[in-house]
């Protein structure tokens, strides 16, 4: 019984040394702005490579590319939005 008690004794005190600290206010919404602005890009950017290949495959230059930019930051802005509804709750 004594090992026991002795072994729950010392595996709390290793959980408590291994236990992750909190994140500060701070870091946490650094976190979420630099989350969200990456969202923003990339789907900006992936908008534009899907338009620049249709646009060589179909020789529409620079039409599709255009159309799928501004598709892009259309869904960017909606990743945005919804990024931040999420936060507020």
């Amino acid at each position: 019984m004594k090992r026991d008690e002795d072994l729950k004794i010392r595996l709390k005190i290793a959980k408590k040394k291994i236990a992750p600290e909190k994140e500060s206010p701070a870091q946490s919404n650094l976190g979420q702005a630099f989350k969200m602005s990456t969202e923003l890009v990339s789907a900006v950017l992936v908008g534009t490579i899907i338009g620049f290949i249709l646009d060589t495959w179909f020789d529409t230059k620079p039409w599709l590319i255009i159309i799928f930019f501004f598709v892009g930051v259309v869904a960017g802005i909606t990743n945005v939005i919804r990024s931040a509804k999420k936060i507020q709750k």
